[in-house]
């Protein structure tokens, strides 16, 4: 039985990373797509146009669970995880330039469920 557990986590690892494969876990796992902590406001500002041209944002909308003021990172996260959902969970979806970090922590918090 170990060993078939083994062999399907193994798996499981390998077929996150197969080049036109899902990536809808990550070793098994839910992954998410987040901002780095290392990025600028500039790139972050492009991120979220880009990902609000793509997909619908209004979740970030004052009013809204996942409105946080003057919290550009919070709001570059939750955009460009939009984005990836939307993309269907590629790792490629998530890359922005280099600023994306595909995360297998759930980053929701309070009202703002990231799905």
């Amino acid at each position: 039985m170990a060993k078939v557990a083994a062999a399907l986590s193994l798996s499981l690892l390998i077929f996150s990373f197969i080049p036109g494969g899902t990536l809808m876990m990550v070793n098994g796992q839910k992954s998410w797509c987040v901002a780095k902590p290392s990025s600028d406001q500039a790139t972050l500002l492009a991120n979220i146009n880009f990902a609000c041209s793509q997909v619908d944002c209004r979740v970030m909308q004052k009013g809204c669970p996942c409105f946080s003021p003057d919290n550009l990172m919070n709001h570059a996260s939750i955009a460009m995880n939009l984005y990836y959902q939307a993309k269907g969970r590629n790792k490629w979806n998530c890359d922005f330039r280099g600023s994306g970090l595909v995360v297998i922590t759930n980053p929701s918090y309070a009202d703002c469920i990231y799905d």
